[in-house]
């Protein structure tokens, strides 16, 4: 079950190539928002794309930025620069909220 409300569990969900990874999917015009949940521990590869910001809100993610590492806890945020290269660790449990400046950047999950 997820860790999110009701509110949140409405939105549909994100066409991903992440296994064990669920996204709640928010667009705009401009840009979109994921609402994050791991089942399991995940991983996500290396990848790039427009600036990304995002926040913990509950468990664990291991996000490298730039060869830099860092643990993120609950309340903890970060910035992904647009077009530099990160990977993360999803813990399971972990939830996280991610605001992209590509309204595109995920899909709703086709029925």
């Amino acid at each position: 079950m997820s860790g999110f409300p009701e509110i949140v569990r409405r939105l549909p969900e994100a066409e991903a190539p992440f296994r064990g990874i669920t996204l709640r999917l928010l667009q705009g015009p401009t840009a979109c928002a994921t609402f994050v949940e791991a089942t399991q521990d995940s991983e996500v590869a290396e990848h790039s794309h427009g600036a990304q910001w995002g926040i913990v809100v509950a468990g664990e993610l291991v996000l490298t930025i730039g060869g830099k590492t860092r643990v993120l806890r609950p309340g903890e945020e970060y910035l992904v620069p647009a077009g530099v290269p990160h990977s993360a660790t999803l813990k399971a449990g972990v939830r996280v909220i991610d605001f992209f400046d590509d309204p595109n950047r995920y899909r709703p999950r086709k029925s």
